[in-house]
């Protein structure tokens, strides 16, 4: 059995009587300034290993999300209604995706971007709509009655239901409307007369000539259809009678047939109208047209990782539009691709914050306004070059994704439109990315240094304690010396 004497032996702190040492104002001095040292030089490394340390390369794409990219946005446009606004999706494989809706929420606005009414939902199929074959004389005019401003007024407090066709002479499709709705004009007036009928009338006004009263009513497209009841012209704050748009066929039949429909809930000697009184079969081709000018288009496409772009404009099968007139201005409220980064997750990595480039919404909050400075049928286009910046940490031998996102550059401009204005997102992926990789440093390193500094500076301290008390000792000496 070993001893503890043996034991004992081995020990590297031997001990020192306390009533062998003598203890000093310098060596008191020396070791405050010591035990500082050591507590500031600890609050460096703890500092230093509670710091992030990351290194940045660039390499090929390796993205885990497939071949296709989300494009999240929400735009708003004053001056396009939400009729005709259309979200379509090109690229350069030829892949044209037209009018989507599925995945994009329209909200009519006003000028100052205050919804209007709840989310507008675009009418389908109206690049089918039946035109009917009635001949057209160019040298007929409408026999409807044409309204002008104070006419329009008159006419709306007078019948019931007034139905007026906003068109214009130059406009394709008011032109192909012009025949029917003459004849179904005409059929009207005999059957419902104007002057003992006060149930209903069709009228038209033409653009061209009334471009006040038809600003006043949001007509963007040649021909609008629009219906307009006696009880529901109360004006509301957006200065503008509350009426509904036909979007049914354009034959004599079918206008005929709308108008009947709607008078089904009113009989002659009726004078009020129920405000919500339509039959089933009129619900489906009249919607409540809307009630301003703009429209906020929100919600998100799916596009190939190849150059291409996003347009928005004016678009229908059906209808014509004045470039002249068009204003595509548009506010950037938000703009990213990729998976959205919630705020809950920006917040749990705002470490990482400095590290990344800050450019992944560019565009936010961005105005983009036509004030005519450009002449009119302007298209404002965005080129936007993308890159992913992915973020990495190593835990246990491991490498884990904690960020994945697309940042982008953004170069805007104006040009003439050959056709319409439209406003487009050109969009281009580099065939690399950026990866940040976050290096931990290991806890026995860090331990490692603590103790380095510790027995470092005791060391030091205990060094100059030494030279000094040895100095002071051999001065002494020498003065003792010349004494004698």
């Amino acid at each position: 059995m070993v001893s503890t004497t043996k034991i004992k032996s081995v020990d590297f702190y031997r001990k020192i009587p306390r009533d062998l040492t003598e203890a000093s104002l310098s060596g008191a001095g020396l070791s405050i300034v010591a035990a500082l040292a050591m507590l500031f030089l600890f609050g460096m490394e703890l500092s230093s290993y509670l710091a992030i340390n990351t290194s940045t390369s660039v390499i090929v794409d390796k993205s885990s999300d497939g071949d296709f990219l989300d494009i999240d946005f929400n735009i708003s446009f004053p001056a396009l209604s939400c009729e005709f606004a259309s979200v379509d999706v090109s690229d350069v494989f030829g892949t044209h995706r037209l009018n989507i809706t599925k995945t994009i929420k329209k909200v009519p606005i006003d000028p100052h971007l205050r919804a209007t009414a709840a989310e507008f939902h675009s009418s389908s199929g109206l690049h089918l709509i039946n035109h009917g074959d009635e001949d057209h004389d160019d040298n007929s005019t409408y026999a409807d009655i044409p309204l002008t401003g104070a006419a329009f007024e008159k006419f709306t407090q007078h019948f019931q239901i007034l139905v007026v066709n906003f068109y214009a002479p130059w406009c394709y499709w008011s032109n192909r409307l012009k025949p029917s709705w003459e004849k179904a004009s005409q059929i009207t007036r005999e059957r419902f007369n104007p002057g003992t009928d006060d149930r209903v009338l069709l009228g038209s006004v033409d653009c061209t000539e009334e471009p006040t009263l038809c600003k006043s009513n949001h007509i963007q497209g040649y021909p609008s259809i629009r219906i307009f009841r006696r009880g529901s012209d109360l004006r509301e704050d957006h200065g503008n009678h509350e009426h509904e748009s036909y979007y049914g066929d354009r034959d004599t039949d079918s206008l005929v047939k709308m108008v009947e429909e709607l008078l089904k809930p009113i009989k002659k000697e009726d004078h009020k109208l129920a405000l919500d009184g339509k039959s089933d079969n009129a619900a489906s081709t009249i919607k409540k047209a809307p009630v301003s000018g703009g429209c906020r288009i929100e919600g998100y496409v799916r596009a190939k990782k190849v150059p291409g772009e996003l347009v928005i404009s004016a678009h229908s099968g059906a209808h014509s539009f004045d470039a002249s007139q068009m204003n595509m201005s548009h506010i950037v409220t938000h703009l990213s691709f990729g998976t959205m980064v919630s705020e809950r997750l920006w917040t749990d990595m705002k470490r990482l914050l400095p590290y990344l480039g800050q450019s992944h919404d560019r565009l936010n909050g961005k105005s983009f306004i036509n004030q005519r400075k450009f002449d009119v049928n302007v298209t404002i286009e965005h080129y936007l070059q993308i890159v992913k910046t992915e973020v990495t940490s190593r835990r246990s031998g491991k490498e884990h994704s904690l960020i994945e996102e697309y940042e982008y550059t953004a170069h805007s401009s104006v040009a003439h439109s050959y056709r319409y204005p439209e406003a487009k997102f050109h969009f281009e992926l580099s065939p690399m990315q950026v990866l940040i990789s976050e290096n931990p440093k290991s806890f026995s390193h860090f331990i490692t240094n603590v103790c380095a500094i510790i027995g470092g500076v005791f060391t030091v301290a205990g060094i100059l304690d030494s030279i000094f008390q040895n100095t002071v000792r051999m001065v002494k000496k020498i003065e003792l010396g010349k004494n004698i």
